[in-house]
């Protein structure tokens, strides 16, 4: 559970507060846990919900869309770089704005759907789409910046 809010906050002091408040939020509302999905799962929304909302707290405004694709990444990654290539998109994607940061992980790293994005941030589908394109491109942008290739 920390992992996803790590991977949220971007931050290891706000990752421990956002886990703290979720563990916390789900201990006064363990009555509320119906077995139709897994405690794990249920733990898991409100884990990345104290997160969103410790990002929210920041009050911090998505960027502009470049000009980037993935498809133009993929096409750099070759096979015997793996383990470097792997700790590159994580350093990348830590250099992520927060808007981008959280959209990528919820979708890529999460599992969730853009519709569940949108209802879990408050966004419309399209919102969570959109933003998780531009995530996708700027991460490209950031993987080809010749200080993150030196690290």
């Amino acid at each position: 559970m920390f992992n996803v809010s790590m991977r949220i906050t971007n931050d290891y002091a706000e990752a421990e507060d956002a886990l703290q408040e979720a563990f916390i939020s789900a201990f006064k509302n363990l009555h509320s846990f119906k077995a139709e999905a897994s405690f794990g799962s249920w733990l898991k929304k409100i884990v990345v919900n104290a997160a969103i909302n410790a990002i929210r707290k920041r009050r911090e405004e998505l960027v502009p869309l470049d000009e980037r694709t993935v498809a133009e990444a993929a096409d750099e990654v070759q096979e015997d770089e793996t383990e470097w290539q792997v700790d590159k998109v994580r350093r990348a994607i830590q250099h992520l704005p927060d808007g981008y940061r959280v959209v990528l992980s919820l979708y890529l790293l999460e599992g969730y759907d853009h519709a569940e994005i949108g209802e879990i941030l408050g966004v419309s589908e399209s919102t969570s789409k959109s933003q998780y394109s531009r995530a996708r491109k700027k991460l490209l942008e950031i993987m080809r910046e010749p200080q993150l290739k030196a690290h």
